[in-house]
């Protein structure tokens, strides 16, 4: 029998990480995250990657470990707010299992993302943190460049006001029904 992975795609604090945990452990399946996974292989911050190598070389690095995560058993894989942004990550993904959109305004987003340092795409080029104008211009700019790709994904479901206890409930009836057996 091949293993089952559900993919969860969105921008940046749509939720993945934080509701990919608790999804894995409510069905019982394991949890990756596509980030963490890199920062292990590669013994660097996703940061510091990105700063060091540049987007393109970073993506090139996300597209080989997403392509390398083969898991055994049934898993979440939470990827990275921008790993859609590949036609050929898509591909793959669609190949191997189900694409779950997180969507959230741009509103929420900027809320979850005006104080964040960790965040490469919402940093100026000295590492500050973006004034409220330019966050969220680059929020708009970077969720309309990548909406072609999101509108890919098999599934897409809201985490703007939602509780995460909600989302997990929905999310597993969704699983569960695309899967018939989980």
């Amino acid at each position: 029998m091949l293993s089952k992975i559900v993919y969860l795609a969105g921008f940046m604090t749509t939720g993945k990480s934080t509701i990919g945990p608790i999804l894995s452990n409510t069905l019982g399946w394991n949890f990756y995250d596509l980030d963490e996974v890199i920062e292990s292989k590669y013994n660097f911050s996703i940061k510091k990657l990105f700063n060091e190598k540049g987007e393109d070389e970073f993506r090139a690095i996300e597209n080989k470990v997403l392509a390398e995560l083969n898991p055994k058993e049934n898993a979440i894989v939470a990827l990275g707010g921008g790993t859609m942004m590949n036609q050929k990550n898509i591909s793959l993904m669609k190949k191997k299992g189900l694409i779950v959109l997180f969507e959230s305004s741009e509103n929420e987003i900027y809320h979850r993302m005006k104080y964040k340092k960790n965040r490469p795409l919402a940093l100026d080029n000295n590492g500050n943190i973006l004034g409220e104008k330019e966050l969220r211009n680059k929020i708009k700019e970077l969720l309309q460049s990548r909406k072609k790709f999101y509108d890919q994904a098999d599934i897409k479901i809201k985490t703007s006001n939602e509780r995460i206890g909600i989302t997990v409930d929905k999310l597993s009836k969704i699983i569960s029904k695309n899967f018939h057996d989980v």
